[in-house]
């Protein structure tokens, strides 16, 4: 793991391009680095199973799949997630319901204040 004075690394999992540039411009002014960035499902699991993170943020919905594989990476290796989605809180499949998630849109506050649940 990075070095304990370091910015906390952020792994960022959003399909639509524009979304996730302003999300990491978003991190980046709360103090964050964002450890990697990913459009799809199939780079997203490689980078959850890689990456060396603090956390990940995860639209739930990546180009029309489902993001719970990744989810379940990240999981297993003990890397804490917010999930995101524009359906609300009672979208997520019944096993990660207890997970945190944002409801898009979201303003960087609330980004903070999850994050910073997320890494106490």
């Amino acid at each position: 793991m990075a070095d304990a004075n370091a910015a906390p690394r952020i792994l960022v999992v959003e399909d639509e391009y524009l979304i996730r540039m302003l999300l990491e411009d978003m991190l980046l002014d709360l103090g964050y680095e964002v450890a990697g960035a990913a459009g799809t499902i199939a780079e997203a699991s490689a980078l959850a199973a890689s990456t060396d993170c603090h956390c990940a943020i995860l639209d739930v919905n990546v180009a029309g799949q489902q993001i719970y594989p990744v989810a379940d990476i990240l999981a297993k290796r003990g890397v804490p997630f917010v999930f995101v989605s524009g359906y609300g809180e009672g979208s997520l499949a019944e096993p990660y319901r207890d997970r945190p998630s944002l409801q898009k849109p979201f303003q960087a506050e609330q980004l903070k204040s999850t994050l910073a649940a997320l890494l106490a």
